[in-house]
């Protein structure tokens, strides 16, 4: 039989044996309650994640930067100009004409459309002359058989209005000639000169004389030829310049038949009115005369540089 200090150590030893399996089964306890708290994550990094989103004080951290501040002034706005439109834009299509029917015919000797020269006005200037050639000139009506012609200076001459226009020429003599015109005498010819053929000139005063006072007006006059038309060289139904020859009346305009009605195109200094765009080219004409009266030309073919005679004619004022 053991001793009482035999049997003491081993109660010792139990004894602990029995707290160190109690404290293990308590921490594994609380390990576990700890693993199925809510949220299944422990105090200690739900604090850590909770503390990043202070400010941290490490002189490394940025200050954020605020956000710009709208501005509040007021956009400046644009403005439309109010002019015409630049010369450097595209090419627009003629506008169309003002009036698409035909206008009564207006009283004898109004002339609505005339520009510097009109009906019923004498002006006076200077004739010169100058060696005519074969007829032909600025307007490009081409060689004429009838040298009785002459060129307006530069400011009467208007951008070709004046060509074809029949003017009744008087010298301080009393002597009178007809001229047709068909050129342009450029500057320093003043406004109211005629530079007359040397042929014209001589029925009013010697070819020696040179320069000499004159007063001259419109004329209407009277003639069995009909208005003719041509079509530049190089014309097609992209592009067309379109003239009209043998008009009574100085012309005032020159029109195409479009979907729309009728669209006026744009005189040249040399006496064509041009399509840039096609526009009308080898459909239906309409010419007007500065008295307002229309004519309306139809089915002429687009033959480049052929006369193509019509039927019509303006009425002698």
């Amino acid at each position: 039989m053991a001793s009482a200090s035999q049997r003491r150590p081993l109660r010792t030893r139990r004894t602990a044996l029995v707290w160190t399996v109690a404290v293990g089964a308590v921490g594994l306890l609380v390990s576990l309650v700890i693993a199925l708290r809510p949220e299944g994550e422990p105090d200690t990094v739900r604090t850590v994640a909770g503390t990043t989103t202070r400010p941290s004080a490490s002189p490394t951290t940025r200050k954020p930067t605020p956000a710009p501040k709208p501005s509040t002034a007021s956009p400046t706005p644009r403005r439309t100009p109010a002019g015409p439109a630049s010369a450097t834009a595209p090419p627009a299509r003629p506008a169309p004409a003002a009036t698409r029917s035909s206008a009564p015919r207006p009283a004898s000797g109004s002339a609505p459309l005339a520009g510097r020269i009109k009906p019923g006005t004498a002006y006076t200037g200077v004739a010169t002359h100058y060696d005519a050639a074969d007829g032909d000139g600025a307007c490009l009506y081409g060689p004429s058989p009838d040298l009785m012609v002459a060129a307006m200076n530069h400011t009467d001459y208007e951008t070709s209005q004046a060509c074809g226009a029949y003017i009744q020429v008087r010298a301080a003599s009393g002597a009178s000639v007809t001229v047709r015109i068909t050129n342009e005498c450029p500057l320093p010819c003043a406004p109211g000169q005629l530079d007359l053929s040397k042929e014209a000139f001589a029925k009013l005063a010697g070819l020696s004389a040179g320069r000499i006072p004159i007063t001259w007006s419109l004329l209407s006059p009277g003639t069995s030829d009909t208005v003719s038309i041509r079509y530049k060289s190089g014309s097609s139904r992209h592009w067309c310049g379109i003239q009209a020859l043998g008009h009574r009346n100085p012309l005032a305009r020159l029109e195409v038949r479009t979907g729309g009605g009728w669209s006026r195109l744009t005189r040249t200094e040399y006496n064509y009115f041009l399509s840039p765009d096609g526009t009308g080219c080898g459909g239906s004409l309409r010419l007007t005369d500065i008295y307002g009266e229309q004519l309306t030309v139809d089915g002429l073919a687009i033959r480049p540089d052929a006369v193509q005679p019509t039927r019509v004619q303006f009425t002698r004022r």
